[in-house]
């Protein structure tokens, strides 16, 4: 494995902790990768009824995780993009 995947690993791993202690369904957190050439996006699925817990009131919980997300790529230089998912229908 080289260091950019055990960089993803680390960041799906910190969002993942994190998510997990907000929501009623930890078990049902789910995050995906896809790599691209310049940045990587991180697709966050969780529960229906938590969506709105990881969301916040006006976005503050996802905007926080967002710069996190943001921080940690810095210090990689490696850009991340956070996406939360909803479910369908």
């Amino acid at each position: 494995m080289d260091q950019s995947a055990g960089d993803v690993q680390a960041m799906k791993a910190l969002i993942a902790a994190i998510v997990k202690a907000i929501v009623d369904e930890p078990d049902r957190v789910v995050i995906h990768e896809l790599e691209g050439a310049h940045a990587c996006v991180l697709e966050l699925s969780v529960a229906p009824a938590d969506v709105g817990k990881v969301i916040g009131k006006k976005g503050v919980h996802a905007e926080a995780l967002r710069r996190i997300v943001h921080a940690v790529g810095g210090k990689h230089k490696r850009r991340y993009v956070l996406e939360i998912l909803e479910a369908p229908g």
